[in-house]
């Protein structure tokens, strides 16, 4: 079976990444009515780009060619082509940094929560189990256990797991702003 590499050219050690467009419209959303440097691009485009980045390691470089008829790859539409993607990616860039530090707040925040939450727990247990040695109170002894550490169990994802894939998106994002582009005539 191939690996990923040989299903993509390669030039200067770069994975060439290749769009082929009959219109320099079809590269943005058509539902966003900002100017050309600033429009958003179109969604299947944008993940075209981003999953391609993803079937390498991080440090892999990369670079977008960009084919046009030949009347539109000299146009001043298709010279905004490339600082239009590289800003669409910096606003995917920091857009995604912002979701990163709501998270990590929200995160802490409910760290804080939990831990004070499994305080109050294991300090009302400890008074159940010195009252008595019913077995009502230790049922309940062990409840409260069981309850306080599942209030961890939020914050503990959160910080833990959902993070790194926001961590992981930004890269990406970071990669494909500063990446070569290239507008090319098609053949």
């Amino acid at each position: 079976m191939p690996d990923i590499e040989s299903l993509y050219k390669k030039a200067d050690g770069k994975i060439l990444i290749e769009i082929k467009l009959s219109s320099i419209m079809q590269l943005y959303n058509s539902f966003d009515p900002s100017p050309f440097h600033e429009k958003e691009l179109d969604t299947d485009a944008e993940k075209y780009i981003i999953d391609t980045i993803k079937d390498f390691p991080t440090k892999t470089e990369c670079k977008l060619f960009i084919h046009l008829p030949a009347d539109l790859a000299q146009s001043e539409g298709a010279k905004t082509l490339v600082s239009a993607i590289h800003n669409h990616f910096h606003y995917r860039t920091m857009a995604t940094e912002r979701k990163f530090r709501q998270r990590l707040r929200y995160g802490r925040t409910a760290l804080l929560i939990g831990l004070c939450f499994l305080f109050l727990n294991l300090f009302i247990r400890h008074l159940l189990l010195q009252m008595s040695d019913l077995i009502v109170p230790q049922l309940i002894a062990e409840a409260l256990l069981i309850i306080g550490w599942v209030a961890m169990w939020e914050p503990i994802t959160v910080l833990l797991y959902e993070l790194w894939p926001i961590i992981q998106t930004k890269k990406v994002y970071q990669k494909v702003s500063m990446m070569e582009i290239e507008i090319l005539p098609t053949s």
